[in-house]
């Protein structure tokens, strides 16, 4: 079973209750689980690209965290990043690859 999400109730609960239950409830306690329709690791590499696209470098991060969690590999960001910097601007994926070389080689030998 996921890992309940409570990032929306824990950095907005008070600011905006409405957003952050929909983000905790709805996004990832409904889309995220939807595993047979696709896996989580499925989920990631589309949230990745999505958001790499959009230049949301902020919400990238612990995105980027998340791949890594669903078993995206080092080489495997590297290939995807790579791969969007042709669709989707060289200048967002050095932005991006800067954040998944810190996550990656930060977190190896855990």
């Amino acid at each position: 079973m996921a890992e309940k999400q409570t990032a929306g109730r824990d950095l907005l609960g008070d600011f905006a209750p409405k957003f952050a239950e929909l983000n905790d409830v709805v996004l990832f306690g409904e889309v995220w689980s939807r595993e047979k329709e696709l896996s989580p690791r499925d989920r990631s590499m589309i949230t990745v690209s999505a958001l790499l696209a959009g230049g949301n470098f902020e919400q990238l991060t612990p995105h980027l965290h998340k791949a890594k969690a669903n078993g995206i590999t080092k080489e495997e960001i590297a290939e995807i990043i790579t791969h969007l910097a042709f669709y989707a601007g060289w200048p967002k994926a050095w932005s991006a690859f800067n954040i998944a070389k810190s996550i990656y080689e930060s977190e190896e030998g855990r």
